[in-house]
């Protein structure tokens, strides 16, 4: 079965190759049909497992259509050979020609899929480079912010604080947190809003940054129900226990179900916060 899908697609990359020469009677290649060929053996050679063969043959479809000016077609091509790549495991090299291929959906008029290629670039390098999937999916959030699809760029934003908390990076992490915040108080989440300052408190207390904590919560009084809320009221008796360096109001507030139902990666944030605060307070 392998044998006979690999000698399928060596015939029809022998056909692509004819419809690409040029002679006397034909001055210009056919770069139409040659990329229908690529595409043929491509599927052909990924059928047969040969993933090195079907990235080779995605490429050159991808140039044909580029030569015919096909923009869309050269960049699904491109995804695709990132797909093969992606299943040879060199993931790095799998991310570059998905990004090539976005950029190209988006000078073709289609950022939709852009947005969702470099959403599917992300998840595939996130555990080999959460670095670059968070830039990844910056990336993702800016296209939809443009679209003005505030809902999913808001999500991808989510995917990169989560992200940055877990990598430690709490300065950008504090910065996109409160990208997430505007968002969705513009499109009138309020009651996220109010999750979204309980994880930036924490982010700011981690970085020892009390008086940011504080303003967060201030800043915060602006949103509608905010003040009143048992979550106001949880962060406004956490940074008075901070404050006061009182251990057991500290802890009252960490062990409440309002924190200990949060996302896991702030969790551990939380619980090294509160080992911390046990220490210095103590």
């Amino acid at each position: 079965m392998a044998a006979q899908k690999i000698n399928e697609g060596l015939e029809h990359l022998a056909k692509a190759e004819k419809y690409l020469k040029t002679g006397f009677l034909k001055w210009k290649p056919d770069y139409d049909s040659a990329a229908s060929e690529y595409g043929k053996a491509a599927v052909a050679f990924k059928n047969a497992k040969q993933f090195e063969q079907a990235k080779d043959a995605c490429l050159r479809e991808a140039v044909a259509h580029e030569n015919n000016r096909a923009l869309f077609h050269a960049a699904k091509a491109y995804e695709q050979a990132g797909m093969m790549l992606k299943e040879m495991q060199k993931l790095p090299e799998a991310v570059q020609l998905i990004e090539k291929a976005s950029m190209m959906y988006l000078e073709n008029g289609t950022p939709d899929t852009a947005a969702m290629a470099l959403e599917r670039a992300g998840k595939l390098i996130e555990n080999v480079d959460p670095e670059k999937a968070v830039q990844l999916y910056q990336q993702t959030a800016n296209v939809f912010e443009n679209e003005e699809r505030l809902r999913q760029a808001v999500e991808l934003l989510g995917k990169a604080s989560r992200l940055l908390v877990r990598g430690r990076r709490f300065d950008e992490a504090a910065l996109s947190i409160q990208k997430e915040k505007n968002i969705y108080k513009e499109i009138e989440n309020y009651p996220t809003c109010y999750k979204k300052t309980i994880a930036q408190v924490l982010v700011h207390l981690h970085r020892n940054d009390y008086v940011a904590a504080e303003r967060c919560v201030r800043e915060s009084y602006s949103i509608p129900g905010f003040n009143g809320s048992e979550d106001c009221a949880a962060l406004e008796q956490l940074l008075e226990g901070y404050d006061q360096q009182d251990q057991d109001q500290v802890s009252e507030v960490c062990n409440s179900p309002l924190f200990k139902y949060m996302d896991n990666d702030l969790l551990a944030v939380l619980v090294f916060m509160r080992e911390r605060t046990r220490i210095c307070l103590s």
